[in-house]
């Protein structure tokens, strides 16, 4: 008994510093995502005014493709486990949601965990990326979008989906399911900004681009989808960080209480131990003391 406390005693301290090293973790993801959402709000803001719906110009990566050449899906996932469901979340989105169209979808994986259970599941994998550095950096992860783009353009896809898990707070993620290309139109709280302002003027405003519109087009749509995986990449290590530490503590939670249920059962078995002894002794003296006055 004394062993199996002390056992889960050294669970619960591990578990603790797990919790305080991914609550440490999941303030800095956090403030990482932040930090890219600007740049990203800018970057739509190019695009529509390049790729304005008043154009001839029709970018093959912003207009939707009938090649029959399927959907390719990226995958965010962790390299470790003790996250809870979290992993399992979003390998589950990742085959439900395509369920349909099963025969024409290809991964491209990212994360130890989200391969292994893809392989086991029989999907066709296309790329693996794994055992990225803990704060992660555009250049880690721009090979990333460049894949998912050289597959679309090659024609060897019609949609590049990702699917990741969005961080909410530190007790909410949600796995989400996002259009990389074609990418979407601007969002409407973007379009209600920019539309009235055209309206009021009373003209549409004129820009003139330099090299030119399709070039710009070429550079901003690589650099918007390589930046759209890297923010996922980031929200998705946000979630994982806060769904360990919530199962850690969780973890540790558990075994304090069996520790208390254990020590309850010992200091029991302990005081019947006791009390079975002092019967032994008050039975011995008695018999000895009978022994005696018989002898005399």
């Amino acid at each position: 008994m004394r062993l199996h406390i002390r056992s889960v005693r050294n669970i619960a301290q591990v578990t603790r510093a797990l919790q305080t090293v991914s609550a440490s973790k999941v303030r800095k993801a956090q403030a990482a995502v932040m930090a890219t959402r600007p740049y990203a709000e800018k970057a739509y803001e190019v695009l529509d005014h390049l790729s304005d719906r008043r154009s001839t110009i029709r970018h093959p990566m912003l207009v939707p493709q009938k090649r029959d050449g399927g959907i390719l899906v990226i995958v965010v996932s962790g390299d470790r486990g003790l996250a809870g469901a979290y992993n399992a979340a979003v390998v589950r989105q990742a085959l439900l949601g395509f369920a349909e169209a099963a025969e024409k979808v290809h991964y491209i994986v990212i994360g130890r965990k989200g391969r292994e259970m893809l392989q086991r599941a029989g999907v066709r994998i296309t790329a693996e990326f794994s055992h990225l550095p803990a704060a992660p950096s555009y250049g880690d992860v721009s090979a990333i979008g460049r894949l998912a783009i050289e597959e679309y353009c090659n024609g060897k896809a019609d949609q590049v989906q990702i699917v990741y898990t969005k961080f909410i707070n530190m007790l909410h993620q949600r796995v989400t399911v996002q259009q990389l290309l074609p990418i979407p139109d601007a969002s409407p709280a973007e379009s209600a900004k920019t539309e009235p302002a055209v309206e009021q003027a009373g003209k549409v405003p004129g820009y003139l681009f330099e090299p030119g519109q399709t070039q710009l087009l070429d550079v901003v749509v690589q650099r918007l989808v390589s930046l759209e995986v890297y923010e996922c990449i980031l929200e998705s290590l946000a979630s994982e960080h806060a769904a360990r530490m919530v199962t850690m503590r969780s973890a540790t939670d558990n075994a304090v209480e069996m520790i208390h249920g254990l020590r309850l059962v010992y200091n029991k078995m302990r005081q019947q131990n006791i009390t079975g002894d002092l019967l032994d002794i008050a039975a011995g003296t008695e018999a000895l003391a009978a022994a005696s006055g018989g002898r005399k």
